[in-house]
């Protein structure tokens, strides 16, 4: 959660102060229709420049630097957290149904700063349901460096996002936490997709296996030892840096065997970011 006092300033005078009326109208009526309103409006009011931000010590404003949030983001998320804020159990619902009637990029904008809200875990349906999204630019929000999956997704919902993102070959090492979140369902059906790729002679993200590193086992020990008899160094890489992280001993007595990058894991010089590199 990101108090609104904190990003109020981040906007331009005129924007805040129209703003900052209009937020306090909308709570002390409480009224819905002003809310709708207030959030058109703000496309005509704020400009899609995106803004200088001075994050310091705050990793809520390092967020929306690092995103390159533009004003109308910030705008948006503003009026949402504060009328949440002020009235939760009031302005709750009436958020849902802006997400329900949002044009893609308003979609979008919530979607990233979602995690921002109060009592964000409220809104996990929302973000559900972008996940059966067809629009790639609304699935990456939500799954592409966003805290909000590893947050509050179940593990049902957080594999259904990583395999979709494998599916579309969307960027698997943008998504957050993926070791935290790894279980054996996802270790499994990781296997089983490999195996169906691998059948019909397709190649696979060497990226999707890091989820698999607790549960190296039975099918699993053989697909690292496949992946470390593979001619494609990705996947050697990729192989030895689920073993070394894996705490079963068969999976770390293949790195006896395949120490081609094991130095290289222990100097940090192989992870998962510079795995392609």
């Amino acid at each position: 959660m990101l108090r609104s006092d904190k990003i109020l300033p981040l906007l331009t005078d005129s924007v805040a102060q129209w703003l900052s009326e209009k937020s306090e109208i909308i709570v002390a009526n409480q009224s819905a229709k002003d809310l709708f309103l207030t959030y058109t409006l703000l496309a005509r009011k704020a400009t899609s420049n995106v803004l200088e931000i001075e994050d310091g010590e705050d990793s809520g404003l390092g967020y929306f630097k690092s995103h390159r949030a533009n004003e109308l983001e910030i705008a948006r998320m503003y009026l949402l957290i504060y009328v949440l804020e002020q009235d939760f159990d009031f302005f709750k619902d009436k958020v849902v149904k802006l997400t329900q009637v949002a044009d893609i990029t308003e979609l979008e904008t919530f979607l990233k700063y979602l995690h921002f809200l109060p009592q964000a875990a409220y809104f996990r349906d929302t973000a559900v349901d972008a996940l059966r999204t067809n629009i790639g630019t609304v699935f990456d929000a939500i799954s592409q460096d966003n805290p909000y999956p590893a947050l509050h997704f179940n593990d049902q919902q957080w594999n259904q996002m990583f395999l979709k993102a494998a599916f579309i070959q969307s960027d698997l090492n943008g998504i957050r936490d993926i070791e935290a979140r790894g279980n054996a369902d996802l270790a499994r059906i990781v296997s089983d997709y490999a195996h169906e790729r691998w059948a019909a002679s397709r190649t696979i993200d060497a990226h999707i296996w890091r989820p698999v590193t607790h549960y190296l086992e039975g099918v699993l020990l053989e697909d690292m030892e496949r992946l470390f008899q593979s001619e494609d160094p990705v996947e050697r890489k990729a192989a030895t840096l689920c073993c070394s992280n894996a705490t079963n001993t068969q999976a770390k007595a293949l790195l006896g065997i395949y120490p081609e990058f094991s130095e290289a894991v222990q100097t940090n010089e192989l992870n998962w970011n510079t795995l392609k590199n």
